[in-house]
């Protein structure tokens, strides 16, 4: 096997599971909810989600077939779907599978007409009992930084009814929220939307970029003692239709190294334990969700995996409008390619067969739950004459705590540089801050 190569160490004593249904508490047990109590901004409506669901993928980007066969599935096998940014349409609540509303820069669903937030139209959609999670969207792994663009002609009565946009006219994504422009008035926004959703777990989606402006969110976790329910890290393997080719290849850290920096810095401030990690970019196979809970991921979020499943042949043409098997295309005659039954029995058929496969790696490795894998049981061909287990040849798990010490020095340079020059007041480096001319 070349470098590079990983496998997955197996027991002598392999265990016997009942079911592959594996499942996390997101927002907290039952028991830890009651033993907090109902007060203002807490998660009071806790979800039980599968370890594997859909990641984001708008209506609009798309078609109204795929959503309704893409939610049709999700309600036969029990997991979750996200909205994508576009907000939730007629074709998401037609089947009635549970839902992950995505709240982006447009606020799309939940805005004004100037695209301001909306507080009251966010709250009628988010308090639909159809609605089990509401995760804003800070930046997507395939063009962080970049914001988006649905041309007008694109905008048809249907998405722009779900969007709270004009009918045919350009649908804007800034690159970049006006609800919040500092760490803790992010953290207030996501307590806000929380309160507003009727207690509901809340919490970003973000591909890691300068690590300094992760640093500042979680210094402001500390100073307000406000935490989201949840974090999904989005790989910059992420993959759209919509996305410059230098954005798409370029920009942003791979899963990988932001999993684990997420990962890491929460362990090191001890609020590991309080936040769920999700995770998305190519995320397809049952090794490979397995290889992400060994890194730190409760969760696993998979968007082409689902496409495969509805029949996308990957012809490159999303942008185009005239995909061949109605997948990602408004043309109400190329979406008859797409027969939702069929498609929605599909799309069950790989969520329950890649947690079939899942459960049978579990088992192999004589564990009881894909959140028992660790580092030391993903093995690495690190050269021709070496392996080394995950736990060996990466960063190793910062221990509990270690962020909160005055010494830094034993810690990676990353923490040791651009820890103490974050701010939970703002994104900026410190240092630039105190070099700008007043």
């Amino acid at each position: 096997h070349a470098e590079g190569y990983e496998w997955m160490n197996h027991s002598i004593a392999p265990s016997t599971l009942a079911s592959h249904h594996f499942r996390v508490w997101i927002g907290g047990t039952p028991d830890e909810v009651a033993a907090r109590g109902d007060g203002v901004g807490l998660c009071t409506q806790p979800y039980h989600a599968s370890v594997f669901n859909i990641s984001a993928m708008s209506f609009g980007s798309l078609s109204a077939n795929a959503i309704l066969a893409l939610n049709a599935g999700a309600k036969r096998g029990g997991f979750a779907h996200d909205t994508g940014e576009g907000s939730i349409s007629a074709h998401h609540r037609q089947h009635g599978g549970d839902l992950i509303w995505e709240i982006g820069s447009g606020y799309f669903g939940c805005r004004n007409n100037d695209g301001s937030f909306n507080a009251e139209r966010f709250a009628a959609n988010a308090c639909d009992p159809q609605v089990k999670m509401v995760e804003i969207k800070l930046s997507q792994g395939a063009k962080p930084g970049h914001g988006g663009i649905l041309p007008g002609p694109k905008v048809t009565a249907e998405i722009a009814a779900a969007r709270g946009v004009a009918i045919g006219e350009d649908c804007i994504s800034p690159s970049s929220h006006s609800a919040f422009s500092t760490p803790v008035e992010m953290l207030h926004f996501v307590t806000r939307l929380r309160s507003l959703s009727g207690g509901k777990p809340t919490g970003f989606k973000l591909c890691i970029g300068h690590p300094w402006e992760w640093f500042a969110i979680v210094k402001a976790m500390l100073e307000t003692g406000i935490t989201p329910d949840f974090i999904v890290v989005d790989g910059a393997e992420g993959g759209t239709g919509a996305a410059p080719l230098e954005f798409t290849d370029h920009i942003g850290s791979p899963l990988q190294e932001g999993l684990l920096l997420v990962h890491n810095t929460l362990r090191g401030v001890a609020l590991r334990k309080r936040i769920k990690l999700g995770c998305a970019g190519k995320v397809v196979s049952a090794f490979d969700i397995a290889r992400m809970m060994a890194l730190g991921a409760d969760w696993c979020n998979s968007a082409r995996g689902f496409m495969f499943a509805l029949g996308c042949v990957q012809a490159q043409s999303c942008h185009t409008g005239f995909c061949p098997t109605g997948v990602t295309t408004q043309d109400p005659l190329r979406q008859q390619a797409l027969i939702v039954p069929d498609k929605a029995q599909r799309v069950f058929n790989f969520h329950s067969m890649t947690l079939h496969a899942l459960k049978e790696l579990v088992q192999a490795a004589g564990l009881r739950h894909p959140s028992d894998i660790t580092a030391h049981h993903i093995v690495r061909r690190s050269t021709d004459q070496k392996v080394k287990s995950l736990a060996q040849s990466i960063l190793t798990q910062m221990a509990d705590g270690a962020l909160l010490q005055q010494d830094l020095r034993k810690l990676p340079l990353i923490y040791q540089k651009s820890w103490p020059l974050s701010s939970a007041h703002s994104f900026r480096l410190q240092e630039e801050l105190s070099s700008s001319p007043l």
